[in-house]
């Protein structure tokens, strides 16, 4: 079985609005919610064995906070294609992971990663994670999807959402 977790970066600032978007940085907020989430991974033994991570200064510094919960996290591959990705591109990317990788860790933005958790939650899915992922997938949220299969075999529906957790869960 393969481990998809699905990670929104933490809450940005926009205290500087000529700041370019890629150069956002994370918001109070944000720099509250990215290790709280790392913490909740790491105590759930969700530990990827591959990160994939958007280069925007808002996803490296939600990737910081979240692995410095736990010594086993994985250096990140930082992928351009991952920035405001759609939800083909994610697949994309995913269908071209090591097939040795079990467990592998996307961090991106939305609306890619919404509609991409959403295409890829087919039968057996947690009904109640469902329910909030599809009304709102909020800032350093994570789906935990798994999935029977080879990474270049994903398609629409063909995996389980199993959780989906938000900050405001976990406080």
């Amino acid at each position: 079985m393969k481990e998809l977790l699905l990670l929104r970066h933490a809450k940005s600032s926009w205290d500087a609005p000529d700041l370019d978007d890629f150069d956002r940085p994370l918001s109070p907020r944000g720099l509250d919610a990215a290790p709280l989430m790392g913490k909740a991974i790491a105590a759930r033994n969700w530990l990827p064995q591959m990160a994939l991570v958007s280069p925007s200064v808002r996803t490296r510094e939600t990737w910081q906070l979240v692995a410095a919960q736990s010594p086993r996290f994985v250096e990140p591959t930082f992928r351009d294609t991952l920035y405001e990705a759609s939800a083909g591109q994610l697949l994309a990317e995913v269908r071209h992971a090591p097939e040795e990788i079990t467990s592998l860790l996307l961090l991106g933005h939305n609306p890619g990663m919404q509609d991409f958790a959403t295409l890829i939650s087919g039968e057996g899915s947690d009904e109640t994670a469902m329910q909030q992922l599809r009304k709102k997938f909020p800032t350093a949220g994570l789906a935990r999807l798994e999935f029977d299969g080879r990474w270049d075999e994903l398609r629409a529906g063909a995996a389980r959402l199993s959780h989906f957790l938000r900050p405001k869960d976990l406080d």
